[in-house]
């Protein structure tokens, strides 16, 4: 008999094993049982943390949204000047890093999911009402400037890149071009 007990899994860790499988193998990797073969434990571990598993779903969901904003708050703090800041939320919205990933498995489980296709509605919505604010003080009234930042940023996800910081300078180029004609 060991005297070491196993660590009990947390809801925390529920989540991870979810944001990794979704990233792995897609939305259809959020069942209960799967979740609780990669995690080596039983179902009754997840039913003791979520109700059920669309109950999982809206947490993950959450958590993902929740993330997804507060990382560009975060990230505009550190910036003093409008230019500044949106060349460095081009940034952030270009260079996801680990988080990619997920982010594109939840943008293809979302083209048939309602739950996930408003999650990635609003979080779409707070990034482009950033951009628009971030133009707005830099002089550029233009909308139409803030679809095509973002819309370049989701492109540029999907298209993949060299090294982790590529995405992120090719937006500050947009950004910077975008300035320039302003």
């Amino acid at each position: 008999m060991s005297s070491r007990t196993p660590s009990r899994l947390s809801q925390e860790k529920w989540l991870q094993a979810g944001f990794d499988a979704l990233a792995e193998n897609g939305a259809q990797a959020l069942k209960a049982e799967p979740l609780a073969r990669r995690l080596g434990t039983t179902k009754g571990s997840f039913y003791w943390h979520f109700a059920d598993v669309p109950t999982f779903h809206k947490a993950l969901l959450g958590q993902w949204e929740e993330a997804a904003v507060s990382r560009i708050v975060t990230a505009l703090a550190t910036e003093y000047t409008a230019t500044g800041r949106l060349r460095r939320m081009g940034q952030v919205i270009a260079d996801k890093g680990a988080g990619g990933a997920v982010e594109s498995a939840i943008r293809a489980w979302a083209k048939g999911d309602v739950a996930a296709a408003k999650a990635v509605a609003r979080v779409d919505q707070a990034r482009l009402n950033f951009l628009m604010e971030l133009l707005g003080e830099t002089g550029i009234q233009n909308p139409e400037m803030a679809r095509i930042i973002y819309a370049a940023s989701i492109g540029m996800e999907d298209l993949g890149a060299a090294d982790s910081g590529e995405n992120a300078r090719s937006m500050g180029s947009l950004v910077d071009l975008i300035l320039a004609v302003r």
